[in-house]
């Protein structure tokens, strides 16, 4: 018997009980159960046994009154959590977990429910893209950022960024950012181990301030995954890592290349500072100022103009420079205070939008897709559309949760990486580069596009028919270049018609984007669009 499976055994076990704190459901309607008085009647049933297990109550749905194992098919099952998620709110109370089980008549599930609403998510929330060569130490500097506590040398808080299979598969998770910790009154609120989602979701209730890190891939040939992440999500500020042993890397001036594409402010952190000598580190430091100069912005080293002329000065065109050390911990302070006092960049407060990252199916909830909020909010049982689908068309969908670092919200505002279950639509249907949007919209599938481009990388020259990957917000899909006279060569920039080779994407006038093709990249500005007829 499977650790899970005894959770439900147990529950089996203690059954029902006047003074106690289970309940047996075999099913849960909207068409019976939130009727007339039932509503309130097992909203009340629901305080009782919050009551009787000290602000927890353990429901079991799919059995019957006697402990039988009955099953639901996946749809009846959905619908129980559904309604069992608004008595849960009727009582002043929310589903923390649910877990369930595959029975030859269909599913059997535990729900953990305790007091208190869901979270409020109208702190602020600041996220961080993170870039930098393989073994620079980026996820290292994340993990005694988000702990801290310093690393051994040999890469102890990186592990704390690896992403858990089993946490996507076990439940309702949004966590492309691969770390998170905050701020309230008394300082950093950090997590005692970021792989356990309970400690993530206790920093996103506690603090006042939220900064998720959205971490990328060093390796060179894995650039089309930092590129996603750098240009899909909804970014405040970029942090670029260079190692004082190694100093900066062709790696290390694309991941620049890509941020600075995308106006992002950005910070480098020179690392490992503890691995070499003064001198080295003031070497390297200069590299970063001329690499900096190179591409027309001001370096502002942090050590000697202090906090907060980096605060008042970070922009498009100046990025401070700030040495640190995951193994000393030098330079975590500062950059603990840049990221407590930075404001949160303009986020457009217009309708919703959220471009798809990823989707996966989680069985009692059904379909997610998850990504950033890019504008406006969503709440629980709004109507979207999703799409557009291969042939053009969106289709109807209704938000059945929402989910943000392991923690139920009710709401989300641009900005907030999450997850949204998805009632109308099977996961199978969901890809990448889709978009979410209020149900009034009314939005015009693109194929082609027009667009200005600079060539930062190229051995020979673009002409008609080149074919780069084309990576506008989570989209990432082969194109075809129509340059307006013919051809672009390394540093040009120039006009280019810009067709998608396989389905239709929602784009529009304004939006950036990175296209690669081998060793040639370049960046982009959309300034007109084809509509599909």
């Amino acid at each position: 018997m499977s650790r899970d499976r005894a959770l439900l055994e147990r529950a089996l076990e203690r059954g029902e009980q006047d003074g106690g704190s289970v309940e047996f459901k075999e099913r849960l309607s909207r068409d019976v159960h939130l009727e007339g008085g039932r509503r309130e009647s097992l909203a009340a049933q629901l305080r009782h046994r919050l009551l009787s297990g000290d602000g927890e109550a353990t429901y079991v749905v799919g059995v019957t009154d006697d402990g039988g194992l009955a099953g639901v098919d996946p749809d009846t099952f959905s619908e129980t959590m559904d309604v069992l998620s608004l008595l849960a709110e009727e009582a002043d109370a929310h589903i923390d977990d649910v877990q369930t089980w595959g029975i030859e008549d269909g599913l059997v599930g535990v729900a953990l429910i305790q007091e208190g609403g869901v979270l409020e998510t109208d702190d602020e929330h600041v996220v961080i893209g993170t870039a930098g060569h393989v073994d620079h130490g980026k996820s290292t500097l994340v993990g005694s950022l988000v702990t801290g506590k310093p690393d051994d040398g040999d890469g102890a808080t990186r592990s704390y960024l690896d992403v858990q299979p089993h946490e996507v598969e076990r439940g309702l998770s949004a966590d492309l950012s691969y770390a998170v910790y905050g701020f309230d009154d008394d300082g950093p609120v950090r997590v005692r181990n970021p792989n356990r989602k309970s400690d993530r979701a206790a920093v996103v209730e506690e603090a006042d301030r939220l900064v998720s890190f959205v971490d990328t891939v060093g390796h060179e040939p894995w650039l089309r995954t930092t590129i996603r992440g750098l240009v899909g999500q909804k970014l405040d500020y970029g942090l670029l890592v260079v190692a004082a042993d190694d100093g900066p890397t062709r790696t290390t001036r694309e991941h620049l290349g890509v941020l600075l594409a995308t106006d992002l402010p950005t910070i480098v952190a020179i690392t490992k500072t503890d691995a070499v000598s003064d001198e080295r580190v003031e070497e390297v430091e200069r590299e970063v100022e001329s690499l900096l100069r190179d591409v027309e912005k001001s370096p502002l080293r942090v050590s000697r103009h202090g906090v907060d002329a980096a605060v008042e000065e970070i922009s498009e065109r100046v990025v401070p420079i700030v040495e640190t050390s995951a193994i000393t911990m030098e330079g975590l302070e500062t950059l603990d205070e840049l990221f407590d006092r930075l404001p949160k960049t303009a986020h457009d407060d217009g309708e919703f939008r959220m471009y798809v990252d990823r989707s996966y199916s989680v069985t009692g909830v059904g379909a997610v897709a998850s990504g950033t909020v890019m504008s406006g909010e969503v709440e629980a049982g709004d109507e979207l559309l999703i799409g557009p689908m291969s042939d053009g068309r969106f289709h109807e969908v209704e938000v059945r949760s929402i989910e943000m670092h392991y923690h139920r919200v009710d709401e989300a505002q641009a900005g907030r990486i999450v997850g949204i279950a998805l009632k109308g639509i099977k996961e199978s249907a969901i890809e990448r580069g889709m978009v979410l949007l209020p149900r009034e919209a009314d939005p015009d599938p693109v194929r082609e596009f027009e667009a200005e481009v600079m060539v930062l990388n190229h051995p020979t020259r673009i002409g008609d028919g080149y074919e780069p990957v084309v990576h506008l917000e989570t989209i990432g899909e082969a194109a075809a270049f129509y340059p307006e006279n013919g051809r672009l060569l390394p540093g040009d920039t120039g006009k280019t018609t810009v067709r998608f080779k396989f389905r239709p994407y929602l784009v529009e006038e304004g939006q950036k984007f990175v296209f690669r093709e081998g060793r040639s990249k370049g960046v982009g500005t959309v300034t007109d669009v084809h509509p599909m007829d």
